[in-house]
């Protein structure tokens, strides 16, 4: 039987909202989330493929391990890609340092003047203008906001494109770093979140996970009818899934 690791009983007080449990099979940890909801949700979480279950209140213990139990050769393959995937050595944000735009590399070029900070691609070159002594960390803040801006300005016209064709609206949509997921869907306020990353690599993998969030407003869970709309709407999805999952990815992120 799993052990309660923080949270409250549902029985002790009708307003609660989660219930944190920890259950063991064999060598395998699972965190099991009970909530408000009415489908279970199994995820495996880089780096390391750590695994969390998110049930409703109405799923016993013992149901929750027959479906892990059942999901075993899943969660042992998906821990296997996310520890075997290639990570970026950490940004030191110095001359001739590797960075990626678009899928495309570029090495970074340093200049310091008394001037507001400005990013510029020239050629294979990735120009980053900062003030003199200026420190790593800045350098990143500045770095990863103008990441976010190329990706403001790019997704607006993709949910355009994809709106119509799909027959969804998107109200609003976020840009942020992730540090678990390349995007994500909220189907009550017709939102999606798309990860910074993203800027990272190509366009083509930038519209896949578009179209994978917009399709969770018409499908919340990746059961048969999301793959079957996912087939129907792009059917080389799964061709720009590997892409994401081939690519590197931050030091101390994760995959898809």
């Amino acid at each position: 039987m799993p052990t309660k690791s923080s949270g409250f009983s549902p029985s002790s007080n009708s307003n609660v909202t989660t219930e944190i449990l920890t259950m063991k099979l064999n060598d395998l940890d699972v965190e099991v989330i009970h909530k408000n909801i009415k489908n279970v949700h199994l995820s495996v979480y880089p780096p390391d493929g750590k695994v969390k279950v998110s049930a409703p209140f109405s799923m016993t213990p013992d149901i929750v391990r027959v479906f892990v139990i059942s999901k075993l050769g899943w969660i042992k393959k998906q821990q296997n890609k996310l520890r075997a995937q290639e990570r970026e050595a950490p940004r030191e944000y110095i001359d001739r340092e590797s960075h990626f735009v678009w899928g495309k590399r570029y090495l970074l070029r340093l200049d310091e003047k008394d001037a507001p900070p400005s990013i510029e691609l020239r050629h294979s070159k990735m120009l980053l203008s900062v003030r003199p002594g200026t420190n790593r960390g800045k350098k990143q803040v500045i770095l990863e906001a103008w990441y976010r801006n190329n990706l403001k300005q790019s997704i607006p016209a993709l949910i355009e494109k994809w709106q119509p064709r799909m027959g969804v609206s998107v109200h609003r949509f976020y840009v942020q770093r992730m540090k678990t997921k390349w995007g994500s869907c909220s189907v009550h306020s017709s939102s999606i979140r798309i990860n910074t990353e993203l800027a990272k690599k190509p366009q083509a993998c930038l519209e896949y996970i578009v179209v994978h969030e917009m399709t969770h407003l018409l499908e919340p869970s990746h059961n048969s009818r999301f793959i079957a709309l996912m087939d129907q709407f792009m059917p080389k999805w799964r061709f720009y899934r590997e892409e994401l999952n081939r690519l590197p990815v931050r030091h101390e992120d994760w995959g898809y």
